[in-house]
């Protein structure tokens, strides 16, 4: 599934909802959090041994999301790409860099800024560029931004009206909040997060400062990670 919000004509999504989870009694943001860390841990979704409570879930079915992400007219029509750091949007950042794209990635936390890694400079080490101790090895700390034409976050629940929910710490909403002040990315700027479709919601409570997305992409039916 690819979808879309925001400022856009629309919200675009590509994407196959065949469990969403029932969140409509659900109000409390951390309740919801525990809740779809729960359905990845008792499902055995996630893509790695690691737990995923506390973090953005690697989900199975990423690399497909990546995949399904690539193929998109808004993936096309970009020159510069900014990734979150989050292991869900590794083959992300790869894809950014194979396609001969420039990525921006943020560190984690926010403690270092913000990288920039040139496809050029790193041709032939993609792999290995689109983690995160191979993004501070073979990238350069941002001084001035380039213009971003898509922007990719990682993502613990999204539901269909552009809203988003991390894992409690904010670093998503201060990323888009840069950008946008900035103006690095603008109101039409594509803003996609790929998920599992167990993260999409019925409703994600919001507060004041919380940003939106526009996109969302899932793996699709049947999918088979790479």
């Amino acid at each position: 599934m690819v979808a879309f919000f925001r400022e856009l004509p629309y919200f675009k999504y590509l994407l196959d909802i065949t469990h969403k989870v029932n969140v409509m009694q659900v109000e409390d943001k951390q309740k919801l959090r525990k809740m779809i860390w729960g359905v990845f841990e008792d499902n055995d979704l996630l893509r790695t041994s690691k737990s995923c409570f506390g973090r953005i879930p690697d989900f199975e079915g990423a690399y497909m999301a990546a995949l399904r992400l690539r193929n998109t007219l808004e993936w096309q029509n970009s020159e510069t790409v900014f990734s979150s750091p989050d292991s869900s949007l590794k083959d992300v950042r790869e894809n950014v860099l194979l396609d001969g794209k420039v990525l921006v990635m943020a560190t984690p936390k926010l403690k270092n800024g913000y990288i920039l890694l040139d496809p050029v400079k790193v041709s032939g080490n993609e792999k290995k560029a689109s983690t995160i101790e191979g993004a501070f090895k073979l990238g350069e700390m941002i001084i001035n931004f380039p213009q971003i034409d898509l922007v990719v976050e990682g993502s613990l629940g999204v539901d269909l009206e552009g809203n988003r929910l991390g894992k409690g710490r904010g670093f998503a909403d201060q990323e888009i909040a840069f950008l946008s002040r900035e103006e690095i990315i603008g109101g039409k700027t594509p803003l996609c997060s790929p998920v599992h479709p167990m993260q999409i919601v019925d409703h994600v409570p919001t507060e004041e400062h919380d940003e939106r997305i526009n996109m969302v992409v899932t793996p699709g039916n049947g999918y088979q990670d790479g």
